[in-house]
């Protein structure tokens, strides 16, 4: 055997061996799960908890090895800095977000984004809006609208007298809360002079007070704003445990039923609230389709680098909403609560 041919074997061997120990490398990296973090205002809201179910369902079903986080309450801001850092340290390729302060998370945000990592903010938007890369939401002013605009058409010619109750979410006000706050007054015809105030200066406005987004907050809340006024007909809830809060209030006083409360979130104990004429109008939203979009746009940007786009004419990707209730008015578009229920937070 010649100097040439053992060489040639040799080599032969060798580069067959780098190739097995290449192929196992590929093979290795490409079964290596994609880290991605959800970050929860709360764990203890229904809604949350809806929101993290579908995002687990949806990183099982793409391989995501998803963790989870939230804050200790509604407006928790440094635990969920906390959070972001634990996950850019972890090699999380993204995160997705509901910010508790929509203005005190921004520089961590912005570290995150620095390190590589796709921020997505769901549900709420941060402030400004382009400190994410992109946020999935509904459009909460437009879902504020329509239940102001279904009260204004229901109570005819009350409206122009109506005493109304302003049940909010947090003294953060996070972009979720201006939002829906001043979209229901728009959709009432409450004339909003100047969009950054936050309490809106009206005679018809009892009362702005903070629930925390419970129905502990709700019910205390409807309770100090009844003491200064015990004729308010309409209540204004930033969500459902805030609305069935308000609700336990009015019945321990005998007004359950003669006040027209709204609210939005839309859950399917949201929709049998509808249905049982605790809660009289309701704007749905999507969670689910949230959580589920947000895990894919993850999976998209670690695999080809490419981000989400928002939805034509908006600087967010708009998942939609629609109003519920029993009672539909006229020229404002409307759903029933059995529809609803086929659909409730976009199951």
């Amino acid at each position: 055997m010649t100097n040439k041919t053992v060489f040639a074997k040799k080599t032969a061997v060798s580069l067959a061996v780098l190739g097995a120990l290449t192929g196992f490398g590929i093979t290795a990296a490409q079964a290596a799960p994609i880290k991605a973090c959800l970050i929860t205002k709360t764990d203890s809201n229904p809604y949350f908890v809806t929101m993290r179910e579908g995002a687990l369902a949806e990183a099982k079903k793409l391989g995501v090895d998803l963790k989870t986080y939230a804050g200790k309450y509604d407006g928790d801001n440094q635990s969920q800095v906390n959070a972001i850092e634990t996950c850019v340290a972890d090699g999380a390729k993204g995160i997705l977000i509901t910010p508790s302060d929509t203005k005190a998370i921004v520089p961590t945000v912005e570290k995150a984004r620095k390190a590589g990592l796709l921020v997505i903010a769901l549900d709420t938007a941060l402030s400004p809006t382009s400190a994410a890369d992109m946020t999935f939401a509904t459009d909460n002013f437009e879902a504020g609208k329509l239940i102001g605009e279904w009260a204004k058409a229901t109570l005819g010619a009350k409206a122009k007298d109506a005493k109304i109750a302003m049940l909010d979410l947090s003294i953060t006000h996070p972009t979720v809360d201006i939002e829906r706050d001043h979209g229901f007054l728009a959709g009432f015809g409450v004339k909003i002079a100047n969009p950054n105030i936050f309490n809106v200066p009206d005679k018809q406005i009892v009362g702005h007070v903070e629930t925390g987004g419970s129905e502990e907050g709700g019910q205390k809340g409807m309770e100090t704003l009844l003491a200064r006024n015990p004729n308010i007909n309409l209540v204004y809830a930033i969500n459902e445990p805030a609305a069935f809060g308000a609700y336990q209030a009015l019945k321990s006083v005998g007004k359950a039923g003669h006040v027209t409360i709204v609210a939005i979130d839309g859950s399917c104990a949201g929709v049998k609230g509808v249905q049982e004429g605790i809660i009289d109008a309701d704007s749905q939203q999507y969670p689910l389709k949230m959580a589920s979009l947000g895990i894919k746009a993850i999976v998209n940007w670690a695999k080809h680098g490419v981000k989400p786009q928002a939805s034509a004419g908006k600087d967010f990707y708009n998942t939609g909403t629609q109003l519920i209730t029993a009672h539909p008015e006229p020229g404002i578009p409307s759903i029933d609560p059995a529809q609803a229920a086929k659909v409730c937070w976009g199951k």
